[in-house]
């Protein structure tokens, strides 16, 4: 009978596409098996089927509709049924409101805040105290360039939520580092992923020029790095480096002026 530890599991929302499959790619590649968190369990399984076939660790499929109240509970009793815990979290579900705040139901800004926020933190305050018991883990939020930016016209919500996604993870990185707990936000720029179609924004973020853009695969590898090293707060890409020193150092009169400007071709047409 073996005596052998299960490998460790890594916990990632949003994994039925772009940088939530990367990371779960990551995860798996690293010997980690891995809990798959979305809507979509056809896309669940089939990545699942792929990690497994590829690198021989288990994967879970858990669909979860993760703007629903206490989204977390279901999820959290899947893995202990079949007895795991979360070794590493990735809180990276989300999705974006183009449009002006009342040009939308509340109920799609309502879901907006509980898959991006309420959900990401619940995880995260559900698998942390195992965390420290055991005296090790990795949390990554993902965040976003947009975290350091003003709040413009459309997407409302968008910059709030994400500094707040960037402050809550230095706040428990302050909480929880002497546990041994590495915690990172994450803060990519344009993305190469499905985000900007489910947006309404396909078509003007396919004019960007692909420099200024990254694969879903290079932030996952950028954001495991700093991890791994214990950062905070990573900024993945140094084009993206560079717009977040623009924006925190030039006068925010100028910067508000200019994004709202550049944001306004992201906006799809209103009524």
């Amino acid at each position: 009978m073996s005596s052998a530890l299960p490998r460790k599991l890594a916990l990632v929302t949003g994994a039925s596409a772009g940088i939530g499959a990367a990371f779960a790619r990551a995860y798996a590649a690293r010997g980690y098996d891995v809990a798959l968190v979305a809507r979509r369990v056809d896309r669940l399984d089939a990545l699942g089927a792929e990690l497994s076939a590829r690198h021989g660790v288990t994967s879970y499929s858990i669909t979860a509709d993760l703007s629903r109240l206490d989204a977390h509970l279901p999820v959290m009793a899947a893995l202990a049924e079949r007895g795991r815990h979360v070794d590493a979290l990735v809180n990276n579900a989300g999705f974006g409101v183009a449009q002006t705040f009342t040009a939308v139901d509340w109920a799609r800004q309502r879901d907006f805040l509980m898959t991006l926020a309420v959900t990401p933190c619940a995880l995260a305050h559900a698998v942390i105290p195992g965390m420290a018991a055991r005296g090790g883990g990795a949390i990554l939020n993902i965040a976003s360039i947009a975290a350091f930016s003003p709040g413009v016209a459309g997407n409302t919500l968008y910059p709030g939520v994400k500094s707040l996604i960037l402050k809550f993870s230095q706040a428990l990185d302050c909480e929880y580092r002497a546990k041994g707990l590495k915690i990172t936000a994450v803060c990519p720029g344009f993305t190469l992923t499905e985000f900007a179609d489910k947006a309404g924004i396909a078509e003007a973020v396919g004019g960007q020029p692909r420099m200024l853009s990254q694969t879903a695969d290079q932030v996952a590898a950028i954001a495991l790095k700093a991890n791994d090293a214990g950062r905070t707060v990573v900024v993945t890409g140094v084009h993206n480096k560079l717009a977040v020193a623009l924006m925190r150092h030039l006068p925010q009169a100028l910067v508000r002026r200019v994004i709202n400007t550049a944001a306004a071709k992201f906006r799809p047409a209103e009524d």
